[in-house]
């Protein structure tokens, strides 16, 4: 059977709906929300070591322009460190997994936590880094992520070690992703900062769309959902993501493709 695809030569797959179906985004009617690490950034041993390539950054800005405002980060980074590698840009963006938000008129806002409860959870995390080579306390305000991408052997120790400080402290949350478990004071997720987002102009009335690739972005995926929304999942793994593309450099291709067709009057 003739193709009736509509793609342009050498653009990605389109995502597709259960029907196999093109969909098409159009960001002036869409409120788009955007992991970061796996998603925007390669995922890299070490956290400081991410680099955001410089067409996904004009790519982002072009869609902020096309979206009138309505694009935002939803992240576990914090929103300070979201800025520094999105440079120039200061987007709108969830940080710490909701634990922090900066609206699309700047105005920021933070979930009040024990600081006491902090300082021990870093302390105890610190002591169990030292001696442990190859693992890494990453502190942020209100969470501590514990990394074992450079020694993948010692995950069932630190899940063991997560699990009982979560059982010597309720305040504490488990978050995990891709070889890091996050213990934070806050029950804020993903899904709460998507929800704050669409409850305001320039997001509210729109369609949500969410790019994911990791555990921690199944609760925004849920949210999504909820509003009718499209949910697209990077790379392998379970999901309940409604769309899927199969890595990293596909998105990539696929945002930028994006942003290139909004671009009313410029060449492809």
């Amino acid at each position: 059977m003739p193709s009736t695809s509509t793609e342009e030569p050498n653009d990605p797959p389109s995502v597709r709906d259960g029907s196999r179906s093109p969909i098409s985004i159009e960001p002036a009617g869409t409120a788009l929300f955007f992991d970061f690490d796996g998603t925007l950034a390669a995922i890299a041993d070490e956290p400081a070591a991410v680099r955001v390539e410089a067409r996904i950054i004009d790519a982002l800005d072009v869609l902020r322009e096309a979206s009138g405002g309505a694009l935002a980060i939803v992240s576990g980074r914090s929103i300070e460190q979201i800025d520094q590698f999105l440079y120039p840009l200061r987007l709108p963006a969830a940080g710490v997994h909701g634990i922090e938000r900066r609206d699309a008129q700047g105005r920021f806002s933070r979930v009040e936590v024990d600081r006491n409860v902090l300082d021990r959870l870093q302390a105890e995390i610190a002591a169990f880094v030292e001696g442990r080579p190859g693992l890494l306390a990453e502190l942020k305000f209100g969470s501590v992520a514990l990394h074992y991408r450079k020694r993948a052997d010692l995950g069932p120790a630190c899940r063991e070690f997560a699990a009982a400080l979560v059982s010597e402290n309720p305040q504490i949350r488990i978050v995990t992703g891709k070889k890091v478990i996050e213990l934070k004071l806050a029950d804020r997720t993903k899904a709460d900062a998507i929800v704050d987002f669409m409850s305001a102009p320039p997001f509210a009335g729109r369609r949500p769309l969410f790019v994911g690739d990791d555990l921690t972005d199944e609760d925004g995926f849920a949210a999504v959902a909820r509003m009718n929304g499209i949910s697209i999942k990077v790379g392998e793994g379970e999901s309940m993501a409604s769309h899927r593309l199969r890595d990293i450099a596909a998105f990539h291709d696929w945002l930028t493709t994006l942003a290139r067709r909004g671009m009313v009057g410029l060449p492809n």
